[in-house]
């Protein structure tokens, strides 16, 4: 008898693998549940059913903290892979009738959220039946995602170059000052680093790829950057910059979609910091015909609006 008929006659469930994999994502029954919209007592029991059908376990308490077991770290894994071959089988058997159906997961880092969308928006105009999953985080969530191959395509300005990836480029992303719009210096044709040392630098936190590309550009240049306050978010920026409380450094895109008339652009030399966002995904990792549609679709975009820029 082979290991799948083993398996299936144990009676697992697509469902309580999927229950599965959610709790070990939340590593909290109480998340996964509300994430799943499932009454805890239900994801409780099917994840006993599935641990009771495998005659393993999958997790263990210590103290108020739940962890997966060796075990629950293999069979989390093989059911990942099941999973991913099925999401592939579908998107196959859907390319045979079109890109009709199928799955399409992405994350991004929180910068590209302002370009990502307008393209996911019209790809899926085009493809109905395709299922978007659009992820927004900071780095290090974007890199946990990548880490549990939890997504098809993920997006960085920073590729992490320790992990087993393969990265492709995808458009620019030039980094600039801005300001209030009614800064002091919002009339020079040029402004030098030394006029701008009086004031607040507001950048995000240690580990964002936009604060990297900042730190490397100011090492490269020699130039001394003063002391900056660190704030969560793009949003958190821009409503202290409105505010007057100092200038930052961030993507022209996300100035481009934040504020249009509230801040600008200050002339500074030496800017835009040239930076880039790139596809990432692990190394060796099928790409889904809805993957490899939406990159086309984006590349398709920025062809068409290269050209008529």
């Amino acid at each position: 008898m082979t290991w799948a008929r083993r398996f299936h006659t144990r009676q697992t469930t697509f469902r309580q693998l999927e229950i599965f994999m959610t709790v070990a994502e939340y590593l909290s029954v109480t998340l996964a549940a509300k994430a799943l919209h499932l009454a805890q007592p239900t994801v409780s029991t099917q994840i006993a059913k599935l641990a009771q059908a495998l005659d393993v376990s999958l997790f263990e308490q210590v103290g108020k903290q739940m962890y997966l077991t060796d075990t629950g770290r293999d069979v989390l894994k093989a059911a990942r892979d099941m999973f991913e071959v099925m999401d592939n089988l579908e998107t196959q058997l859907a390319q045979r009738q079109g890109l009709s159906v199928g799955q399409l997961r992405i994350s991004v880092v929180t910068t590209a959220k302002y370009l990502i969308p307008s393209w996911l928006g019209e790809f899926c105009q085009r493809y109905p039946d395709i299922e978007p999953e659009f992820q927004i985080g900071n780095r290090a969530e974007i890199i946990q995602r990548l880490k549990q191959n939890l997504d098809d395509l993920y997006v960085f300005s920073n590729p992490p170059k320790e992990l087993d990836i393969e990265s492709e480029f995808l458009t620019e992303n030039p980094l600039v000052v801005i300001a209030k719009q009614d800064h002091p210096l919002r009339n020079e044709k040029e402004i030098t680093w030394d006029m701008l040392k009086g004031e607040r630098l507001l950048m995000r936190e240690n580990g964002s790829g936009t604060r990297y590309a900042i730190e490397r550009f100011f090492n490269q240049q020699g130039l001394q950057m003063q002391q900056p306050a660190t704030i969560a978010s793009n949003e958190a920026i821009k409503e202290s910059v409105m505010a007057g409380l100092g200038i930052a450094i961030l993507s022209r895109h996300a100035l481009n979609h934040m504020a249009p008339g509230n801040l600008i652009s200050l002339p500074v030399k030496g800017f835009p910091i040239p930076n880039s966002w790139y596809w990432v995904f692990p190394k060796g990792k099928h790409k889904s015909a809805a993957a490899t549609a939406f990159k086309s679709h984006v590349a398709t975009k920025l062809a068409l609006g290269a050209r008529l820029g």
